[in-house]
């Protein structure tokens, strides 16, 4: 009987990430417990505290923290426990490697795109230790194929050992009941899920919106769930509250914060239509939430969006309020367009799991640890 292939998967990310990072490591360590034949695996975490404050000092300290157990920490346990592949979902590797093969999570190209919008110091970090273990690495995992054009543009990873693994929607959605909200009325609003930073582009949004109740869809509003974001230089909370003020939509645009995920399926499960008009996406799990949610849904026409949402949506301009508003306008007034949406999102999301994930991850794992 062949030896299994053990399989050391990083998870001290599950403390502080958030949103699509954090799905991620929770729904491939969820597939991974249930057990995988020819595998075994261990989770590993740090015995280092973890800081998510925005204290100066202390995010300085937190820093030291994360690249004292990325670099030192991590790589001796895995040596130590035997693992035949280290994985972390996190951007960053050791570079050390020790005895062990290494396989690492790139989501998206956004640090390289938007440099101005992070941390000059952070960025160099970046590139020194994420990049320079990258190129060590026997493999990174990217989550489309939109976003591995952008990660070799970018960083100069060879292209050969990218490979890109598509993501699914939040399996604790499907379990989850739905909780009255109030402050809506079913089927009369529209809706957008994400934190409110800039690249979501909900200003254009709600510009559009604004544009739309002018064209009499003003029973309809518009709904924002997501919390502003604590670097300054990415949020855009502050704008959008002053934009509807500017625009008096105090009584029209709903901006509910962090929800619980009983919340997040009733807002699912009852709006007329989903937005999705984002200027740049590693890939929007959201849109397959929406399929599953049976919700008809308007997407960008740039980056992975068109990748992920197939024939199954409305595609707009996402740099054009006038284009964002017909094209709401256009799946608002006709029920026939709404129904095939809802049927080719059905199919569509078929396509998509995180046993299919995970299938493919291993599939990845097994190929790299027999390769020489």
């Amino acid at each position: 009987m062949s030896k299994k292939i053990k399989v050391a998967i990083d998870i001290r990310d599950l403390r502080i990430s958030k949103t699509g990072a954090k799905t991620y490591l929770q729904e491939i360590i969820r597939e991974f417990k249930k057990g995988k034949t020819g595998f075994t695996f261990c989770f590993i975490d740090t015995w280092l505290p973890v800081y998510s404050g925005n204290n100066k000092l202390l995010k300085i300290i937190e820093h030291t923290r994360f690249f004292t157990w990325k670099q030192l920490g991590l790589p001796i346990i895995s040596f130590l426990k035997g693992c035949d592949i280290l994985f972390c979902t996190d951007y960053f590797l050791p570079l050390l490697k020790l005895n062990y093969k290494t396989a690492v999570v790139f989501y998206d190209a956004f640090f390289w795109e938007y440099p101005e919008q992070y941390n000059t110091a952070w960025l160099k970090l970046l590139n020194i230790f994420g990049v320079g273990a990258a190129k060590k690495a026997n493999a990174v995992i990217t989550i489309t194929e939109y976003s591995k054009t952008q990660i070799v543009k970018h960083t100069g990873l060879d292209t050969d050992k990218i490979h890109a693994i598509h993501l699914a929607p939040k399996s604790v959605l499907q379990s989850e009941q739905p909780q009255t909200i109030s402050s809506v009325n079913s089927k009369k609003y529209i809706l957008h899920i994400g934190v409110l930073e800039k690249r979501k582009n909900l200003l254009r949004l709600i510009k559009a919106y604004h544009l739309l109740r002018e064209d009499g869809f003003d029973e309809y509003m518009l709904v924002l769930v997501g919390n502003s974001i604590s670097k300054t230089k990415i949020d855009d909370s502050e704008n959008i509250r002053k934009l509807i003020q500017e625009l008096q939509l105090e009584k029209s645009v709903l901006l509910p914060g962090f929800i619980s995920d009983e919340q997040l399926v009733f807002y699912y499960k009852n709006a007329a239509v989903y937005a999705f008009v984002s200027m740049n996406e590693g890939f929007g799990i959201p849109i397959l939430e929406a399929f599953q949610n049976n919700l008809p849904t308007l997407i960008s026409n740039n980056s992975c969006l068109p990748e992920v949402g197939g024939n199954a949506v409305i595609t707009c301009d996402p740099y054009n309020e006038s284009d964002i508003k017909d094209k709401l306008k256009m799946i608002l007034q006709d029920e026939s367009l709404q129904m095939d949406l809802i049927e080719k999102g059905k199919k569509r999301l078929s396509l998509f799991s995180w046993q299919n994930t995970t299938k493919e991850l291993l599939e990845l794992f097994e190929k790299i640890q027999t390769d020489s």
